[in-house]
């Protein structure tokens, strides 16, 4: 779970810097990234207007941090 992530290699322009962050239940998620998640029972993903999962993270605040320091602007769904 320590991949660098490039959110550029995307092209996310101005008008796609807003990000989704939403928890996720480790049951939920495939065996293999289960495997590498040790004991916690929830994570959390950032997503991007589509969908697509750009990243899974520890906690909340993580979450949050890694979209600002990629210059996008997180928001949370429910």
């Amino acid at each position: 779970m320590d991949t660098t992530f490039d959110f550029d290699r995307f092209g996310m322009g101005a008008d796609d810097r807003i990000v989704y962050v939403r928890s996720v239940n480790a049951a939920d998620l495939p065996e293999d990234v289960q495997a590498q998640v040790g004991d916690a029972k929830t994570l959390y993903a950032v997503h991007d207007a589509s969908g697509e999962r750009l990243a899974l993270v520890a906690d909340r605040k993580m979450a949050f941090l890694l979209a600002r320091q990629n210059d996008l602007a997180p928001v949370t769904v429910h």
